[in-house]
């Protein structure tokens, strides 16, 4: 099954621009290895669309690695469409 996932807009306060383009990579394969790993949440399984994904909020230790940053908000989303 194809699933095309499109991010228009990920806001995160806090972390220096030039640490955008290595926390939305991470996002990305943090999202791949959920969907590969634990397959598609029940709502996507249907074939339902959803047009909004409020990740929530989360703490993320001064100075984190863009990629844990990443990681961080991939499962967050993942959880999110999970219901």
């Amino acid at each position: 099954m194809k699933i095309d996932l499109h991010i228009e807009e990920l806001i995160l306060d806090g972390f220096p621009p030039g640490d955008r383009h290595r926390i939305g990579a991470a996002v990305e394969r943090e999202l791949t290895r959920l969907f590969t790993e634990r397959g598609l949440p029940p709502g996507l399984a249907r074939g339902s669309e959803t047009a909004q994904i409020d990740g929530g909020s989360f703490e993320a230790k001064p100075g984190g690695r863009a990629e844990g940053v990443g990681g961080q908000v991939a499962k967050a989303v993942y959880g999110k469409i999970k219901r």
